[in-house]
């Protein structure tokens, strides 16, 4: 299995990103996906989810600015994020939860 996160970056606070993970040796539609983040020091935390159906879950801290789909036909996966913070800062990884694998991670980085 292997999942390739990009799209990071530096952006203002207030601004956007998209970041994209694609996944490989998997069945990929029926696997549910989702978005975790870490900063140095701290755990990783839970940032938004979707099943194999299409069902949506966030974190309360970017309900509303973050949107997670998924492509099937491109095995990819998405995390719009909006209206960035400088607290959104944090090594970003996606990954299958249930199936407990994790992609390499890609940096956001929210400053003026």
């Amino acid at each position: 299995v292997q999942l390739q996160a990009s799209g990071g970056g530096l952006v203002q606070p207030g601004g956007s990103l998209r970041l994209s993970c694609a996944a490989s040796g998997i069945d990929f539609s029926i696997n549910g996906m989702a978005w975790h983040r870490q900063t140095p020091g701290k755990e990783r935390e839970f940032v938004a989810s979707v099943t194999s159906g299409g069902f949506t879950t966030y974190a309360t801290s970017v309900k509303g600015r973050f949107t997670i789909s998924r492509d099937n036909a491109k095995n990819t996966v998405f995390l719009q994020m909006n209206s960035l913070k400088p607290e959104d800062t944090a090594v970003y990884y996606c990954g299958i939860p249930g199936r407990g694998h994790w992609g390499q991670g890609t940096q956001v980085t929210v400053s003026s």
